[in-house]
């Protein structure tokens, strides 16, 4: 992979297949890179399914043993900005379904449930539940709604947080259209009739959400949620009979069902309510697992965390991710030690014990068909970069000691599924060449990548050889803290360089040492790829609040509107780039999305002494806004504190510092964002415009926080690529 920097002055050799004399590919082929997510396999039988999206369209695909040949199921056909999600297949994998449109990354939803109409169709979109004999067959639109889960012979789905159902297959004579594999169900919506009339399947008044079928296929259990407490229930779909498990002031929420199905367990958490909370500093948030009868509702705690910080529920994505695994064993997702690792605990109560031992994360959690053991990726392994990578790994639940399933060194490998007896499949990625499907055995043995599953069936079309090989690099921040990096430039001597910190958004997140398993990250990547090929030295900067590097790492004191702590790894890093001798000191530049959008608004205002340009995507710009707008109305607070909290908020905002801002900055920003509102831009434009500080605007209308048509990004990466080359390299 090539050798680790440390944080020291000097020149640093970087790998790469480029030279300065080769032009760089273009922006167009730089994002023409195929995505894959959702890889996922039927509990039982040897089918995968999964999701690619390349050049913004999105499409469904199938395969089966023995030699799994792809089919398309259904796709989108343009870059229409419909999201193809929630991908799930029935126990046996004969039908799979699947979510067309909406904002999956939003934080809230939009008013009169309008869906997001980037592309500016004419007909109003509409979030759409899909499904497909996965073997061949036309899809089918069942209704709108979304979240569907399946049993063997019914799909269930939401729609307005009320639970509808229909059967899988289509009545005979229908007339279902589709054109079977490759046409563009699920994408149009034209190609294809509706399946049977769904029916609302019982009346709640909560809105409910995490829909779970028996293993019989004859109950669901889901969540319904009432404000500041949810109930866990289960619908006995013949008895027509609701059950409530085990109600109170709580709020219960991933309910899994025993394999026997006469149990369900549930993570349990304190209702929002009690004294309020002190808004400076962490507190404890106890959580806890329940398992209850199905049939009475009756239920006993099976495991409590214990009372610190670190027992707190864990906020890395995915959360505590609770499965039932074979020999009646909960496993569960902790920070008891510090990381986010797995735990086993019998479900009719005990002591916890930890599977995964180590300094490092646990995502991608997924069991095996017989329940013995789970898959998972971890952010370890043989070489030191590896923790800012991904590989596959597999426990057994009996406590056994994990085994390493995918290879070490410059691979990353996620979303690992079991597929059959002995094999797993997983997303493989490397610093180069962006993601493929692969099958693998789970131990030692050959692998194969699954041929052709892209839409221009050419994964090595992509201009993969180009690209950098990105280096792990450390530094410290001002106070003794350890920061990681990854940083991007060609190789070669010669005049001094100009430099771009990107920063992440999240902030729970962690950016790699290749393609990331995340689609807005994906495009980072590519962008900073594109900028190091023309010149620039990039350095990502994997700041405190983010993932992988321990749960101390991620909570630290101060951060974010309590005093923006993580600030000073962001300075840091700066500070790190200036150190070498191929950057010229005096041309730094900063950009970032979301929460680094924020960062990058910080940067400029506080050290446009240190950053002179910048590119701010959909960021935080005054956190009392965000205060009164999400905080205020929901929570209490004594007086004294909410002051004192407003007051240290707004001091942690790139507007408290807008008579020192001096450097240019493009805003961008799409105008139905529904994670950061675009009130945050509007009202940092006119504090730049009255202090006179140059800026320029890029505003994409109906566009949402995560830009949903390639076209956005396209037109978002080269704004970002022409402003920072402008400034930095005139």
């Amino acid at each position: 992979m090539g050798q680790m920097i440390g944080a020291v002055a000097g020149s640093v050799m970087l790998a790469s297949a480029a030279t300065a004399a080769t032009p760089p590919p273009s922006l167009d082929a730089m994002l023409s890179y195929p995505f894959v997510d959702q890889l996922i396999a039927a509990s039982a039988g040897d089918r995968i399914g999964w999701l690619t999206t390349v050049n913004g369209v999105r499409t469904v695909w199938t395969a089966a043993a023995p030699g799994f040949a792809p089919r398309k199921v259904a796709s989108t056909g343009t870059d229409d900005g419909q999201e193809l999600t929630g991908l799930v297949f029935t126990p046996d994998g004969s039908h799979m379904a699947w979510v067309r449109g909406g904002a999956h990354d939003a934080n809230w939803p939009a008013e009169g449930r309008l869906q997001p109409n980037p592309a500016n169709a004419a007909e109003q979109p509409k979030l759409e539940v899909w499904t497909a004999a996965a073997a061949g067959g036309p899809a089918c639109k069942v209704g709108e709604g979304d979240a569907p889960a399946l049993s063997a012979t019914t799909i269930a789905y939401v729609t307005d947080g009320a639970v509808f159902t229909a059967p899988l297959a289509a009545p005979a004579g229908s007339g279902a259209g589709g054109k079977g594999a490759g046409s563009r169900t699920g994408g149009s919506g034209k190609a294809a009739k509706d399946i049977a009339k769904p029916a609302k399947l019982f009346f709640d008044r909560g809105k409910d959400s995490d829909l779970a079928w028996s293993p019989d296929g004859r109950r669901l259990a889901f969540v319904s949620h009432r404000g500041d407490h949810s109930f866990v229930g289960v619908f006995d779909v013949a008895a027509k009979r609701l059950t409530w498990l085990a109600p109170s002031t709580g709020q219960d929420a991933e309910p899994v069902w025993s394999r026997d199905g006469t149990r369900v367990a549930f993570v349990h958490q304190p209702g929002d309510g009690g004294a309020p909370e002190p808004l400076l500093t962490e507190t404890y948030h106890p959580w806890s697992i329940r398992v209850a009868d199905a049939a009475t509702g009756q239920a006993r705690e099976a495991w409590h965390s214990p009372r610190t910080r670190d027992g707190s529920a864990p906020e890395v994505p995915g959360g505590v991710v609770l499965r039932w695994m074979a020999g009646d064993v909960l496993t569960f997702r902790g920070e008891m030690d510090g990381w986010a690792h797995l735990y086993a605990v019998p479900a009719a109560g005990g002591e916890a014990k930890l599977l995964t031992p180590g300094a490092f994360i646990v995502e991608d959690v997924r069991p095996t068909a017989d329940g013995t053991a789970l898959l998972y990726t971890a952010n370890t392994g043989e070489e030191v970069a590896d923790d800012d990578r991904r590989h596959v790994f597999k426990v057994a639940v009996a406590g056994d000691a994990p085994v390493q399933v995918t290879g070490g060194g410059p691979g990353l490998q996620f979303q690992p599924a079991a597929v059959g007896k002995g094999f797993v499949a997983y997303v493989s990625v490397h610093a180069q060449h962006p993601a493929n499907v692969v099958i693998a055995p789970t131990g030692d043995g050959d692998k194969a990548a699954i041929d052709c599953p892209h839409d221009n069936c050419e994964v090595d079309a992509y201009p993969s050889q180009a690209l950098v090989v990105p280096q792990r690099v450390t530094f410290n921040a001002a106070d003794g803290t350890v920061v990681h990096g990854q940083l991007f430039a060609t190789p070669g001597e010669g005049a001094r360089k100009p430099a771009v910190i990107f920063v992440h958004g999240g902030p729970p997140r962690q950016m790699l040492l290749g393609w990331s398993y995340m689609d807005y990250y994906a495009n980072a990547y590519a962008v900073n790829q594109a900028l190091a090929l023309r010149g620039f030295v990039v350095l990502s900067v994997n700041y405190r609040l983010g993932i992988g590097y321990g749960r101390a790492f991620q909570h630290p004191e101060h951060a974010g509107p309590a005093g923006a702590s993580e600030y000073q790894d962001v300075v840091a890093g700066a500070k790190y780039l200036q150190s070498l001798t191929m950057v010229d000191p005096a041309r730094v530049g900063i950009w970032g999305g979301s929460y680094g959008g924020y960062l990058t608004g910080l940067a400029l205002a506080r050290n446009s002494d240190i950053f002179k340009a910048g590119v701010d995507l959909h960021g935080v710009h005054d956190w009392t806004r965000t205060a009164f707008e999400e905080f205020a109305p929901a929570k209490r607070y004594e007086q004294g504190d909410w002051a004192e909290f407003l007051k240290v908020a707004f001091k942690s905002s790139p507007d408290a510092d807008i008579a020192t801002w001096k450097s240019p900055v493009l805003l961008i920003q799409g105008d139905d964002d529904r994670n950061v509102r675009f009130n945050q831009t509007v009202d940092l434009a006119r504090r730049l415009d009255a202090a006179g500080v140059p800026f320029e605007e890029l505003v994409l209308p109906d566009e949402i926080h995560g830009f949903l048509r390639h076209a956005s990004w396209l037109k978002v990466d080269a704004a970002t690529i022409d402003f920072l080359t402008r400034v930095l390299k005139p």
